[in-house]
């Protein structure tokens, strides 16, 4: 049985990178690449995948309006997929019990736990304000791989 372990584990072997898809309001599917993390939900603590995405990005637009995605990590021909339901938190996406400090260190959160370090962390914090940056956290319903 394939686990978010798996998958932290293959995303962990190239970058934390991962491929996102997302449906748009067409039906059809957009994907891009993400640098994703495995780490506890900040009000359920149950293991979710999360990323930041910017706040103009177009997965947010699908994402805001169908909340589901697909995500798949791969090294070599090794891969494992997530999928799941989508919560958004940000400036644009408040969610209750998630204070500004909160969700400060939640985005600090998600870029360490997609192997990310940062020399500067104000000016990180300043750079999510900044560009409206929205933390992804898909609650995983389906993970399965090729192994």
């Amino acid at each position: 049985m394939t686990t978010l372990a798996d998958v932290s584990r293959l995303m962990a072997l190239d970058s934390g990178l991962c491929v996102v898809s997302t449906v748009r309001a067409d039906g059809t599917v957009q994907s891009s690449l993400v640098n994703a993390g495995v780490l506890g939900h900040p009000t359920s603590k149950a293991d979710v995948l999360a990323f930041v995405a910017a706040g103009r990005a177009r997965k947010l637009v699908n994402l805001r309006a169908r909340p589901r995605l697909t995500a798949v990590a791969h090294a070599g021909w090794e891969w494992a997929a997530v999928e799941g339901s989508v919560q958004l938190v940000g400036l644009d996406d408040p969610v209750a019990g998630i204070d500004a400090e909160a969700l400060r260190l939640l985005h600090r959160s998600v870029f360490t736990a997609a192997g990310g370090t940062h020399d500067d962390w104000p000016t990180f914090d300043a750079v999510m304000v900044a560009e409206r940056r929205t933390v992804v956290l898909v609650v995983p319903e389906r993970v399965y791989s090729n192994g």
